[in-house]
């Protein structure tokens, strides 16, 4: 089965997380935190800072690793980095995804996550909550 290298950024401003909706292809309509690939020669942090340049013209900061989510969808086997970033002061233009919000703690098990992203909500949730 392919392996897909991707990033992801989870985007916090206080304890609320930034999350967006698919726009196209297999998984549309579903909710993840942004990110993608990783190209040749780049390192993740490098490969999450032009992403989100690309998906949402904007700045950010990359924090501290939470985790790697490996993950085997029906065509292809996932190995994300999901990565804590932090925004410059600016609204995201959504350039490939249909929406965007912002979600607290208590609203994160709300949208429909694609099952890989779900997989980090939990600890997503535990580690907002320690630092209350």
């Amino acid at each position: 089965m392919k392996t897909i290298r991707v990033v992801a950024a989870v985007i916090r401003d206080g304890g609320r997380i930034f999350a967006v909706q698919r726009g196209s292809g297999d998984y549309k309509d579903g909710w993840e935190f942004p990110g993608g690939k990783i190209e040749p020669g780049e390192t993740p942090q490098q490969a999450l800072i032009r992403e989100i340049r690309e998906e949402l013209e904007l700045e950010i900061t990359v924090g501290d690793l939470i985790t790697t989510v490996e993950y085997d969808y029906p065509a292809f086997h996932l190995s994300m980095q999901c990565f804590w970033c932090r925004m410059a002061e600016r609204m995201p233009v959504l350039k490939e995804h249909e929406a965007a919000r912002w979600l607290s703690a208590e609203e994160l098990d709300l949208p429909a996550w694609l099952p890989a992203d779900r997989t980090v909500i939990g600890q997503i949730k535990s580690l907002l909550s320690t630092e209350e």
